[in-house]
């Protein structure tokens, strides 16, 4: 696939996905790019996904607040300006810190976080989620969700 060049301007962006109570904003699928994706999120203190794990790389810039990441077990604090680099079938998760964050989120070549994205957008109304669909959903997807490890500090 030939890839050309592009640029984003904040006018045309396309609108923001509600994720399970984050906001989403897909700067650049992999469809676009033929390789990476780059994505938006912004989320209130305490939200976030559970621990899970997929099979593409993914890396977080924290532009905004901190955010309680959980890395195979291992609790980390990303404040502004820090980066955190996830190899693909990590499990981990994370949740806004206080006063609530923004990220954007890279992932690897062969990535469906986007495609993921806009479904649970559509799939999932707002509101306390089936979490019995959202999993079938995610597996979908290629997102394994892991028993519920305490993400907070």
């Amino acid at each position: 696939m030939q890839t050309k060049p592009f640029l984003v301007r904040a006018q045309d962006r396309e609108r923001s996905l509600n994720v399970v109570g984050c906001s989403v904003t897909v700067l650049a699928s992999n469809d676009r790019t033929g390789s990476y994706e780059v994505t938006l999120q912004t989320g209130p203190e305490g939200m976030g996904p559970p621990p899970h794990s997929h099979p593409w790389d993914e890396a977080f810039f924290v532009v905004e607040g901190n955010v309680h990441f959980v890395l195979d077990g291992q609790k980390l604090l990303a404040e502004t300006g820090a980066m955190i680099h996830i190899p693909a079938g990590t499990i981990h998760g994370f949740q806004f810190g206080a006063g609530g964050g923004r990220m954007l989120e890279m992932t690897g070549s062969g990535g469906g976080a986007s495609r993921m994205f806009r479904a649970l957008d559509a799939q999932v109304p707002p509101g306390p989620p089936d979490v019995g669909f959202m999993v079938q959903l995610l597996a979908r997807h290629q997102v394994r969700v892991h028993a519920a490890e305490a993400v907070e500090a």
